[in-house]
Order: C-alpha cells, then sequence, then structure tokens
C-alpha cells in the first residue's frame, strides 16, 4: 500500500480529494470521477474534470476546485425532468434559461459553505477571463445570457461578480432592472423550489421579449409527462462548454417539421419541382429538374430568413486552412485516439459491409428460354439428346447507385471528445461505404469568428439597421468530396482536432448547402446524415433578431427536405434531443455511442430502402427511426 502512495504521481493525492469532496457535497457515493481531456461535464453519474497540471498552480487549482463543486452541486440539487418540462424554444431563451439554474444550483452551495463559494468564484473568474468579457466595450457585444446568469448570482449570494465581468454588466444593469427587476427579486426567493424558479424564469424571458411567444404555463403543464420520460431515458448530457446546452424538451409545436400531411399529395410533389431553380448546371436529357434549396424555396414561408451579407462567407477546403505540415501532425493524433475505437467500431463497420455486400451479389435466374447458355446444364443434353439447352439471365440488383453525405456540426460546444470521436466515426464509415462502392462526402459547418466577424462590421458602419438577418460570417469545410478517394482525404480530417476551427453554428444555412450539394450528383439515391450536439446558436445573430431566429430557419429547411426533396435525410444529436427538429432521428447521451448509431442508421436506411426510388413529398414519409 505505501509503495503504491510512493509510486503516484504529484497530482494524484488532489485528484483523489477532489473527488472524494464532489462525492461528499453530491451526496452520491457511486458518482465516477474522471479526469481526461475531454469536454468536461457531468453525464449521470460519470463526470468528467480537465487534468491538473503537474505543479499545481494555484488559479488553475481553484477553478478546477470550482468545476467540480459545480457540477457535485448539480447532481444533488437539479431535477432533470422538472428542467426540461419548461424549456423554452428558440436558442436565446433556451441559453438565458440555462444560465439562471446554473446560477441557483451554485447559489445553494455557495450560502451553505464558504470554501464552496471561493472556488465558485475562482471558476467563474477564469471563464470570464478566457470569454474575454473585460475587452467588451460595446452592449452588443456583450452575450445576453451571461449577463442574466451574472446579475442573477449577485441577487442569490450577494457576492460581487468578477472584475473582468463588471464593465459589462454595468452596461445591461439598468435596462434589466428596468424590465425584469421584479422576476430577479421573485426569483432570489424561490431558490429552493426548482418547479417555482423554473416557472419564474420562463416569465423574465417573456419579459425580455426573448421567447417564441407570450409566457403560457398550461402548455408547460402538458409537456411535463413527455420531459419526464425523455430525462429518464437520456439521463444528465450536459457538458460545461462553450456552448454546453441541454437536451431540449419535446416540442409540442414541430412546425415545419411535423406538419400535417398536405391534402393532396400529388400536386403539392408537382408544385415542388416546378417551384425550384436549376441553378447547378445544365440538366442531363431524360432528368427531372432538381429540387434545389434556396431562399425562394422557402418564400412562402411566414417570416423570410434573411442573410445582412454574403461576401464574407466561404466554402473551403481542409488543405487551404491548414499546411500540409500540420495536417499530417493532427492526422497522426487522430490514429493515435484512433486505437481506442478502431475495434469497436471496426465491428460494427464490419457488419455493415457485410449487408451492403450482400445486397449487391450477382444472382441468376436459370432454366429459361433466352439469355446466356447455361454450361453447367449441357451434361443433361448429352444424356438425353431431346432435352432443351438451358439459358440462364443475371438478375438486377435491388442495390441502388448511392451517395452519403456526413454533414458535422464544428461548433465549439463540440470541442474535446465529441469532435474526435466524430471524426473517428467519418474515417471509419469513408472506408467500410468506400469498399461497397458508395460514394461519401464529409462536410462541416461552423462560422469564421466568434460574435460576427466582418459581417457585424459592415451592419455597425452601416447604422446598426433593425433586424438585419444572419450576422456572422460563413466558413463550410469540405473534409472530402463525394468523388474524391479516401486514401487522398484521409489527413483532411485531422483538421477537425486543430484548436480555433470550432465556432458558431448556424445549422440551417449549412444544411441548406449540404442538400444542394447532394443535388447535384449523378447518383439515384442520396443520403444525408447531419451530426450535432445543439440547437443552431450564434450570438451575434440571436443579439439583434428574434430569439428563435435560426431555430425557426432551421425547422423551415428541415420541413421542405423532408416533404419536397429526394434527399433522404437522418439526424444524429449527441446529448441533445434533434428528434423535435428531424423526423427521421436518434438522440445519444455519450459521444462514445456515435459509431454505433451511424452504422445502425445506415443499416436500417439501406435495409429498408429496397428497390423504389424514395418519393418525394408529404405522401412519401418515413417512420421515425428511434
Amino acid at each position: 500500500m505505501s509503495m503504491s502512495k510512493k509510486d503516484d504521481g504529484p497530482t494524484e493525492p488532489f485528484k483523489r480529494a477532489v473527488a472524494a469532496a464532489m462525492r461528499a457535497i453530491s451526496e452520491d457515493s457511486e458518482l465516477m470521477v474522471t479526469f481526461g481531456p475531454e469536454t468536461p461535464g457531468l453525464r449521470g453519474e460519470h463526470a468528467s474534470l480537465p487534468v491538473p497540471a503537474r505543479d499545481l498552480p494555484v488559479n488553475e487549482v481553484g477553478r478546477l476546485r470550482g468545476l467540480a463543486d459545480s457540477m457535485a452541486l448539480k447532481r444533488k440539487h437539479h431535477d432533470r425532468a422538472t428542467h426540461l418540462k419548461r424549456m423554452p424554444q428558440g436558442g436565446a431563451a433556451r441559453a438565458i434559461y440555462e444560465a439562471a439554474e446554473q446560477a441557483r444550483i451554485e447559489s445553494i452551495g455557495a450560502n451553505q459553505m464558504a470554501g464552496i463559494a471561493q472556488n465558485l468564484d475562482a471558476a467563474l473568474e477564469e471563464h470570464c477571463r478566457m470569454r474575454g468579457f473585460g475587452r467588451i466595450v460595446d452592449k452588443a457585444d456583450a452575450p445576453l445570457p451571461e449577463v442574466v446568469g451574472l446579475l442573477l448570482r449577485e441577487r442569490l449570494t450577494s457576492r460581487k461578480s468578477p472584475e473582468a465581468a463588471r464593465r459589462m454588466l454595468d452596461m445591461w444593469r439598468a435596462d434589466l432592472e428596468t424590465k425584469a427587476g421584479a422576476d430577479l427579486d421573485r426569483m432570489s426567493k424561490s431558490v429552493d423550489d426548482q418547479e417555482e424558479f423554473a416557472r419564474l424564469s420562463r416569465r423574465l424571458i417573456s419579459d425580455l421579449g426573448l421567447g417564441d411567444e407570450e409566457f403560457d404555463e398550461s402548455e408547460d403543464e402538458e409537456k411535463g409527462d413527455d420531459a419526464e420520460q425523455e430525462a429518464q431515458g437520456e439521463g444528465e448530457g450536459e457538458g460545461e462548454g462553450e456552448q454546453g446546452q441541454s437536451a431540449d424538451a419535446a416540442d409540442d409545436s414541430a412546425e415545419g417539421a411535423e406538419g400535417e400531411p398536405d391534402q393532396n399529395a400529388e400536386a403539392s410533389a408537382e408544385d415542388a419541382e416546378a417551384d425550384q431553380t436549376g441553378t447547378g448546371g445544365k440538366e442531363e436529357p431524360g432528368r427531372s429538374r432538381r429540387p434545389w434549396l434556396d431562399d425562394k424555396a422557402l418564400s412562402g414561408s411566414e417570416d423570410l430568413y434573411k442573410v445582412f451579407v454574403a461576401e464574407f462567407d466561404e466554402v473551403i477546403t481542409a488543405p487551404e486552412l491548414c499546411d500540409a505540415e500540420e495536417l499530417d501532425r493532427l492526422r497522426a493524433h487522430l490514429d493515435q485516439q484512433l486505437l481506442r475505437l478502431q475495434g469497436l467500431i471496426g465491428r460494427l463497420a464490419n457488419r455493415l459491409q457485410r449487408r451492403l455486400m450482400a445486397k449487391q451479389n450477382r444472382s441468376w435466374e436459370f432454366d429459361i428460354e433466352e439469355g446466356l447458355l447455361d454450361a453447367a446444364r449441357l451434361a443433361r443434353v448429352i444424356i438425353d439428346p431431346m432435352y432443351p439447352l438451358s439459358y440462364k439471365r443475371e438478375k438486377d440488383t435491388n442495390f441502388r447507385d448511392t451517395v452519403v453525405t456526413l454533414l458535422i456540426d464544428n461548433s465549439g460546444s463540440m470541442r474535446g471528445r465529441p469532435i474526435t470521436v466524430a471524426a473517428m466515426c467519418a474515417d471509419i464509415l469513408a472506408r467500410t461505404l468506400e469498399r461497397c462502392s458508395v460514394k461519401v462526402e464529409i462536410l462541416g459547418f461552423t462560422t469564421r469568428a466568434w460574435k460576427g466577424g466582418q459581417s457585424r462590421e459592415r451592419w455597425i458602419a452601416a447604422g446598426k439597421p433593425p433586424t438585419p438577418g444572419r450576422l456572422n460570417d460563413l466558413r463550410h469545410i469540405v473534409y472530402k468530396a463525394g468523388d474524391e478517394p479516401w486514401r487522398r482525404a484521409r489527413k483532411n480530417l485531422g483538421l477537425m482536432m486543430r484548436e480555433g476551427i470550432l465556432k458558431e453554428n448556424i445549422d440551417g444555412e449549412a444544411l441548406m448547402w449540404a442538400h444542394n450539394r447532394l443535388i447535384a450528383r449523378q447518383e439515384q439515391r442520396r443520403i444525408l446524415m447531419v451530426i450535432s450536439d445543439g440547437a443552431p446558436v450564434d450570438d451575434s445573430t440571436l443579439s439583434v433578431n428574434s430569439g428563435n431566429y435560426l431555430d425557426r430557419h432551421l425547422r423551415q429547411v428541415i420541413g421542405w427536405i423532408e416533404n419536397k426533396s429526394p434527399v433522404e435525410l437522418v439526424a444524429i444529436g449527441i446529448g441533445h434531443d434533434v428528434t423535435r427538429y428531424y423526423r427521421r432521428a436518434v438522440t445519444i447521451v455519450d459521444a462514445e455511442q456515435l459509431g454505433g448509431a451511424m452504422m445502425e442508421k445506415l443499416a436500417e436506411l439501406f435495409d429498408e430502402g429496397g428497390s423504389e426510388p424514395r418519393q418525394a413529398g408529404p405522401g412519401g414519409r418515413r417512420r421515425k427511426l428511434h
């Protein structure tokens, strides 16, 4: 025993102390605490923390202990079903709702124990420093969810906010006190009642004008049962990353994605063909016009999505963002990570490959009157010259020419384990499908900058006109083109490991881009798989438009693809309920499950595809995959 302690590294006693403190604070002796490179977060009974430096600097010790205390308090004082029951719609509204609940949880511990309060202060100080709050000079640049959370924390604990955030808070303080001061006072009296606190949080969001609609308590009551079932099925899947989003509650409005079937399905399908513009080049003779997805296709929507300026957007390949030497280094790092999952995902990939190969095996019809002479049956003619010659003919396989696009969320909340696993799974899947003669395209979507970039600068220079629409510079990355062999593109996937690539996520436009790339291809069957861990979030856009602006556009795009396009759409959510957006979807709690989910859903798609092309229009709907 003494030998074991002697061999421990300098950080091991600290790790054991932190883990023991977390179990004591959470009152959960079964809580599993690990230290590693993955994104810190609490998932069920598993808490992930960053690895401390060997010399244990004071500021890092305080930050790590504060992070650990926050997770332990959440484990003890947070009920997921209650939280999901009142989850609002819209990215900004949900972010404020999450920030308020986090402030409630941490205030309970801070008010009970001075040591916990000091640790939480240290973690918050570091968070504000890393997010650059001290450099904010314009009120419009301050993230409102962070501001609300900090002001609420001051109310609940009577402790001052970090120095780095005070100027940012002073910009908003008077405005928020005027609009929601009474709400903050009422919330400070309901800290121990999560149900009441959540209700008051919704009221605050409504008073700030960020809700999808006027606050309706009866609507929340109807969502209660669904939220409880979802919480039991998923467990805790909320990380502590830059854009950490909890799984959303089941959305009973589901506009755009779950609309009622059209009464005239055939007419709708014809209209879908007639309404599209053929901007992707000349059509082949004999092929119908391809249904391109653009703003004109969505022009029938009640609120038209706008882009303030598109000249700073870019579609770029991985080698253009990174030199060859660094790509080699990043790919080597990815290969190291791949060793851990190679066995499990490899077995699943081989199973998928066998199923696809079985569909492509050649088969023959025998003993027919015309076709190719069947030499194997000539012996019967020699034995009996009166016996007729036997012919054979090859049967058509029911496996249609197919292309699969993987569209991977490259947002900041994917940082750490989720993006690593996504890159590994995409790598293995591309190899597997290529062996089965299925073309694969791997795409990523993010933005060029945090908080708007050149688009926002142009908007400010124009005098800040109201409701400008999307206000950030898009970056769409092509990791592997559909016709590019895997061996040439394999290095590109390492780019996902590069620090600084992952920023904001504007899902609706990324989906339009990936869809139109698929429509331009010649394959008979087109499958689009989206991998994401959160709702669309872009602080720059949401700060100057309605709170559900990006969310609503995503629903419109998904609804159009699912009802009017031949592209088959499937989504996988990592710790985020994507079934509220996509008809064919699955949600996983841990990134480690991604490989199995991808293989399973593709296998189901190929199994159910048969020999008939997928029909567009509401009449051609498919079942939801859970």
